[in-house]
């Protein structure tokens, strides 16, 4: 296609930028200027011919290939679908969001935030794919037990009512005691709000502690959703380094206006470094002596392999500004949907508060399952028999790696965890996500976790990008892991030729 052919893409200010690329490409291909096996030329050029930024048009390129308009060949570019139904053009005016009218009638407008949700690609559900990072492996879970548990509980009639927001007390008695033994948190149970994950918990931080406009120093790369949530309040990400040992204090400037650093210490994520002791005081020190709050998501904290695990930040000094955040998504099941907050003991009704506003209570029945299963121990054991079984596939994978990956791919690979980096020297490792969900298994672009990659920071600095693949191993068999590393190879060399 000749670059005229786009000479007549107006701008409006009446909706997202994604969604006039998205509405344009779509009337081209409906009205058949685009017919179906038409290559469109790269995202580069395409931003030229719209003066746009390259990364609004590979949004609406996304959201067109997980809508059917699009198919990507990986290594040969983009196309128009060749198995487009032949009345597209009715189609087209009958559904909503393509045409974002109803009836003949506009619909109303969407908030700020719910229009940058409308301009992202529509999610995958294939969540649950060999190297999905983040799941467990969900075929060494205590099934019997943690049944038997639950069926003694779920006749209770207390749990089939009403408890509070809070969570339920004898799951916060049961916390306070295990993060104080294991985790060297300093916390009653009162100071312990029950949530609906991790993510609840760092979006009531974002609630509780930001107004719209607050900077936020956020790991770089680093967690998606983390900085997402805080997006969802309008703030600004400011990059924070990150090395092979996690946050790179030294970097953090002498002065700044921000009002929170999220990090990961424990198991810095992606990347897996484990933030020293001698580290987290100074972020303790640095963060009191400027008035921020830290948020430490003690990610992955119960798995590490060799040498005993660095306490959390929470519990190393008096009177720390520290919102500590856990997880049981990672240590029991992701479909639990459980996860804990420790907070200073005089914020905790703000935040019980924020919690009943925005999303009342937790499951009764699964907090009081869950109780159990610690107190009985099953959850010391459990952890004990994952920590074990997860260092195997650790050491497992990492040997493939070295053996079939040398020379096209450098793991990094902290003795922790759930998952390994791989960094790759390739332009576009999205599709290399692509590419290896094609045939099965799951993965992330590692280029996708820089949340502030293109951010400046406050001293005017730009992050630079990394490419490659986030690999969880703990969802994995021998010869899962064993394919999978064979794909890899063969895509990457391949590459190499070209």
């Amino acid at each position: 296609m000749d670059v005229g052919a786009f000479n007549d893409f107006l701008l409006t200010t009446e909706e997202s930028l994604q969604v006039q690329v998205h509405r344009y490409l779509v009337g081209k291909i409906s009205n058949g200027q685009l017919p179906p096996g038409t290559r469109l030329p790269a995202s580069r050029r395409l931003a030229m011919d719209f003066k746009l930024s390259r990364n609004t048009v590979s949004i609406a390129i996304e959201q067109l290939k997980a809508e059917g308009f699009l198919r990507a060949e990986p290594g040969n570019g983009v196309f128009v679908n060749k198995d487009l139904p032949k009345n597209l053009v009715a189609l087209a005016k009958e559904n909503w969001h393509w045409s974002l009218e109803s009836n003949g009638r506009r619909l109303p407008k969407l908030s700020y935030f719910g229009q940058q949700l409308d301009a992202q690609p529509a999610g995958d559900n294939r969540l649950n794919l060999p190297f999905t990072p983040g799941l467990p492996d969900l075929k060494a879970f205590p099934d019997r037990i943690w049944q038997k548990n639950q069926r003694q509980h779920q006749d209770r009639k207390l749990l089939q009512g009403y408890d509070g927001s809070q969570g339920y007390l004898p799951l916060r008695i049961a916390l306070a005691e295990y993060l104080n033994i294991s985790r060297g948190v300093r916390c009653e149970p009162e100071q312990i709000i029950i949530t609906q994950g991790a993510q609840q918990a760092i979006s009531l931080c974002a609630l509780v502690l930001l107004n719209e406009g607050d900077s936020v120093f956020v790991e770089s790369p680093g967690y998606r959703n983390a900085a997402k949530a805080f997006l969802a309040r309008k703030a600004k990400l400011l990059p924070a380094a990150v090395d092979t040992k996690g946050l790179v204090v030294d970097d953090l400037p002498d002065k700044t206006t921000a009002k929170i650093i999220y990090t990961t210490p424990t198991h810095q994520y992606p990347l897996g470094g484990i933030l020293p002791a001698a580290e987290r005081i100074k972020l303790l020190d640095w963060a009191a002596s400027r008035n921020i709050w830290i948020i430490e998501d003690d990610y992955d904290s119960e798995f590490h392999f060799h040498g005993k695990t660095i306490p959390a930040m929470q519990g190393m000094a008096d009177q720390t500004p520290v919102l500590y955040i856990g997880s049981f998504s990672k240590t029991l099941f992701p479909a639990l949907r459980l996860g804990f907050m420790v907070v200073p003991q005089q914020l905790a009704a703000t935040f019980v508060l924020a919690k009943e506003y925005t999303g009342g209570e937790s499951s009764l029945l699964a907090q009081a399952v869950t109780a159990d299963f610690i107190v009985e121990g099953h959850f010391g054991r459990h952890l004990r028999k994952m920590r074990h079984l997860y260092e195997q596939k650790w050491d497992h994978l990492r040997s493939l790696l070295t053996l079939h990956l040398s020379g096209l791919a450098t793991p990094i690979a902290s003795s922790a965890g759930m998952h390994l980096v791989l960094n790759i020297a390739i332009e576009d490792d999205q599709i290399l996500q692509q590419y290896f969900m094609a045939q099965g298994f799951g993965s992330t672009a590692l280029s996708s976790y820089i949340t502030a990659g293109n951010i400046p920071d406050e001293t005017g600095k730009r992050k630079n990008k990394m490419s490659g693949l986030v690999l969880g191993f703990a969802n994995t068999s021998e010869d899962e892991r064993l394919k999978g590393v064979l794909i890899l190879k063969e895509f990457l060399q391949s590459a190499l030729k070209r």
